[in-house]
């Protein structure tokens, strides 16, 4: 069960990243491209847990799902909701973050082999310095971001941003959980997509 939860998860993940896509083609708005990235890594970060789940984890399922899922996705998301405002600065900002996540995500030494099915503990495998500080910075930035963000601009999209921070929420409360060894985490992944995927494609109130 928890394999073909994380799947479905990713396949959602990649519709909206790739819905996302196609409207900044249209667009240009550059707040959609940095969601696109945001679900991209999201849908990449399921699939891992999806292959951990079936399989069992190795030491690039792990990478893959700790750059994608712990380093980049709240990130890229809260990026997403400064461009809306207008702030362009976010974008080399971004990008260097990104650089430096993947390049530690991909060059940081594992404390212990990476094995099982259930998700390997990221204290157990990764030193606090600097690839879980540089998670808890980044997704802690990211998710005060979008939620600030949404609560801001709620009037123009109250039910959208109410689902849109609900989705955050739970993904936040999974991997909590999932952190500390309580829960896995295939189900909050399901749930939390779900809600971001009705988030975006609620449209703004029309004015009146």
């Amino acid at each position: 069960m928890e394999a073909l939860l994380a799947f479905a998860a990713a396949v959602l993940a990649l519709r909206l990243a790739g819905s996302l896509a196609s409207r900044w083609r249209v667009r240009r708005a550059p707040e959609l491209l940095a969601w696109s990235a945001s679900l991209a890594a999201y849908a990449a970060a399921s699939g891992a847990l999806a292959w951990g789940a079936a399989h069992g984890w190795d030491e690039p399922s792990f990478r893959v799902y700790y750059l994608c899922g712990g380093l980049l996705t709240a990130p890229l998301l809260g990026v997403g909701s400064l461009l809306l405002l207008g702030k362009r600065w976010a974008i080399p900002v971004a990008l260097v973050y990104s650089g430096l996540a993947a390049g530690i995500a991909a060059a940081e030494p594992l404390a212990e082999p990476v094995g099982g099915t259930s998700i390997p503990e990221a204290q157990e495998h990764l030193a606090f310095f600097p690839a879980r500080l540089l998670a808890v910075a980044g997704n802690s930035l990211g998710t005060v971001l979008v939620v600030g963000i949404a609560l801001a601009t709620i009037r123009r999209r109250p039910l959208g941003n109410a689902l849109l921070i609900a989705g955050v929420a739970v993904a936040a409360v999974g991997s909590a959980l999932a952190g500390l060894g309580e829960a896995e985490t295939a189900a909050f992944s399901a749930i939390a997509i779900g809600l971001l995927y009705a988030g975006f494609v609620t449209p703004a109130r029309r004015a009146t």
